[in-house]
């Protein structure tokens, strides 16, 4: 089966479709465009749409409701997880301080804006 975004406004995924293979084929080959004519002929609609792979082989990670599409990196990038975290240039959500490196097992407090044990 073959996955595909559908994109709204502000590059946001609105949703993810399944399409079988078979759907996507072209000159014995699976075809991006070709899948999005399947979509778009299903839907009756012009609609962007970018095939996401479910085994993350491709655009970074498998798209999800509410990712964004880097259209500049072709990747898909996750909802931000706290307001404090950044992107780094792998386009990876990241804390303003590191993980400590102690083995023990530590969530987030947006709050304090630091890694609090848990126990």
């Amino acid at each position: 089966m073959a996955h595909f975004a559908k994109i709204g406004k502000g590059n946001i995924v609105l949703s993810v479709e399944v399409v079988n293979n078979d759907a996507i084929m072209k000159d014995g080959k699976e075809d991006e465009a070709t899948g999005v004519a399947f979509l778009q002929n299903l839907h009756d609609n012009r609609d962007t749409y970018i095939q996401t792979s479910y085994n993350n082989n491709f655009r970074k990670q498998y798209a999800g409701v509410g990712y964004t599409y880097d259209i500049a990196k072709d990747v898909f990038i996750s909802v931000k997880p706290f307001p404090s975290w950044s992107l780094d240039e792998n386009s990876d959500w990241k804390a303003p301080k590191d993980y400590p490196d102690d083995g023990k097992d530590y969530a987030w407090d947006e709050e304090n804006k630091d890694w609090e044990l848990v126990e």
